[in-house]
């Protein structure tokens, strides 16, 4: 999947940024980007695990992607809309998937995609309009691609581990709170 090339001198906004194309004709300078910082502050390799276990959670339950994610350095945790708990074998297979992925050593990459194209292959439900018509994709190898302004490693190997600490179901929400172990 390829997005459409970018024209100098637009402005490409996500929820958490903006990202500014510039190109000087008059010194025939190569286009360059410039991202604003994303206020969230997001730690890369913990963010970039968030993104294994949501494309894990999808394809394992086929319920999508977390509603609600708290994204921090020693911990994070992730809400679904889900109907029970996870079984213990459930836990271990997540963490197997997740694991696996990260040794495999994906690479993350970035390209962008018009809106009116994101819709068919993403839900832009929660985007707000004043995203752009321009918006930033991650993928991670061939496993996982969405929508997202936050920072990532360049692959996956740099998040060395990944572990479920506990999960709880409370009124159709199922919470994941997990860690990752960096690679010394």
């Amino acid at each position: 999947m390829e997005g459409n090339w970018i024209q100098p001198g637009i402005k490409i906004s996500t929820p958490d940024r903006d990202l500014v194309f510039d190109h000087d004709q008059e010194q025939d300078q190569e286009l360059t980007m410039e991202y604003n910082e994303n206020p969230k502050s997001y730690y890369a390799p913990m963010h970039t695990a968030e993104h294994l276990l949501n494309g894990t959670m999808d394809k394992m339950f086929k319920k999508g992607r977390a509603f609600s994610a708290h994204i921090e350095k020693k911990k994070s945790k992730c809400d679904y809309h889900f109907d029970r708990n996870l079984f213990p074998e459930e836990i271990k297979k997540i963490e197997e998937i997740v694991n696996e992925k990260i040794a495999l050593d994906l690479p993350v990459t970035e390209s962008f995609m018009n809106r009116n194209d994101a819709q068919n292959f993403f839900n832009i439900s929660r985007l707000p309009e004043e995203a752009g018509d321009n918006l930033r994709v991650i993928s991670i190898g061939d496993y996982d691609k969405c929508l997202c302004s936050g920072p990532h490693v360049e692959s996956t190997k740099a998040i060395g581990g990944f572990r479920i600490i506990s999960t709880d179901f409370n009124d159709g929400v199922l919470r994941i709170r997990f860690k990752i172990n960096e690679p010394k």
